[in-house]
């Protein structure tokens, strides 16, 4: 389903007559000369709920609770779908025009649903034992089967049996790291964007399109913690689908690689991969973890990397001057020395106090 709950033309699938049937039923509660239906209906073998809102002709939404005869048409219509070779849909959509076309598009969980849509584990579990599965969706694997074997309290931590790390030195060093992170924050700020990487004093966060993303807490004396998670990593789809182990993402890291600096991912076990910069240097563990982790961070990689996203903001296709204008904002940043009066003749007046506030609260700033 599209993130709009509405399916497109490309994502809906031509009504059947199970569809047709509780559209019908759908339009007699409905408004007279009433405008849209939307109807969602989450379902598992134990569970359901339904959400269904109708608009009257002065386009005032109404609530309509669909009674048992179309939940239970809609139960079976679920269980009919339990052929197909991915097992049967968790949420169906059914929308209504108002000249009375009827849009349906079933979702398999390919993306994770809405808190509001999302049941606790043990109902996915009952759902499993009458729809077995060959395989499931990553995030929904871990929702179910996590166990938190993710989780790494502060008291675990520290009990922790040394061992050895590995440097890593596909990541920049921390400091133009964090001034990459603060630049671009700053660059999606004054854009006023809600996409791209944020700052808070001691910690950076980012949260990628297509739902991956990490979190960079900064601690005193010179260390800090990189976590995340990408969506779909190869490595935790083959521990919740094939049952491989569950790889160490901490071996060999100190006692404040904890809980409360990891990205939450860790707490519901789509944690990825875990960074930890300390003596001057990054290291991880030597466990597998996702090879590629570029979608899960912002574009830190060089101040080229960093530049070109900047540049892009203001531009599908920027000048070589813009360009070379946004890679001096990012150098400016590695040297913090990076100033208002920069980022307004760059941006002009928009947001800019609050892109400031991110170069401030990461350190970067002249200010």
């Amino acid at each position: 389903m599209t993130e709009a709950e509405d399916p497109t033309e490309a994502g809906s699938t031509p009504p059947d007559a199970a569809s047709r049937r509780i559209a019908a039923l759908l339009t007699e509660l409905g408004p007279q000369r009433g405008g849209e239906i939307h109807a969602i209906f989450v379902l598992t073998a134990t569970d359901e709920l339904a959400s269904v809102v109708a608009t009257d002709e002065q386009g005032q939404p109404i609530q309509i609770v669909p009674p048992a005869e179309i939940m239970g048409l809609v139960r079976v219509h679920r269980e009919a779908s339990a052929v197909r070779p991915d097992g049967p849909w968790w949420r169906y959509l059914l929308v209504v025009s108002e000249s009375g076309e009827v849009r349906t598009d079933y979702d398999f969980g390919e993306e994770p649903f809405p808190d509001e849509h999302l049941f606790p584990a043990e109902v996915y579990r009952a759902d499993l034992e009458a729809f077995p599965r060959h395989r499931l969706p990553v995030w929904l694997a871990a929702h179910i089967g996590h166990a938190d074997r993710q989780s790494r309290p502060a008291e675990m931590a520290a009990l922790a049996q040394p061992s050895a790390a590995v440097v890593a030195d596909e990541l920049p060093p921390l400091p133009s790291l964090l001034a990459r992170w603060a630049v671009l924050s700053a660059a999606f700020v004054a854009v006023e964007s809600p996409w791209g990487p944020r700052v808070l004093p001691a910690l950076g966060l980012f949260e990628g399109a297509e739902r991956s993303g990490s979190s960079l807490w900064i601690l005193p004396g010179d260390r800090a913690v990189l976590s995340g998670g990408v969506w779909n990593d190869p490595v935790l789809d083959a521990v919740y689908n094939s049952a491989t182990p569950m790889p160490d993402l901490y071996a060999g890291a100190p006692a404040w690689v904890a809980n409360a600096t990891l990205n939450p991912r860790a707490g519901v076990g789509l944690l990825s991969f875990c960074y930890w910069w300390e003596g001057g240097r990054w290291y991880r563990a030597s466990a597998p973890s996702a090879s590629d982790i570029s979608a899960a961070v912002p574009g830190v990689w060089s101040p080229e990397s960093a530049a070109a996203i900047v540049a892009a903001l203001t531009a599908d296709e920027p000048s070589a001057q813009t360009r070379d204008a946004a890679l001096a904002l990012v150098s400016a940043a590695d040297r913090r020395e990076l100033g208002r009066d920069s980022l307004a003749e760059f941006f002009g007046e928009g947001a800019i106090d609050d892109a400031y506030l991110q170069l401030t609260m990461a350190g970067v700033s002249t200010g």
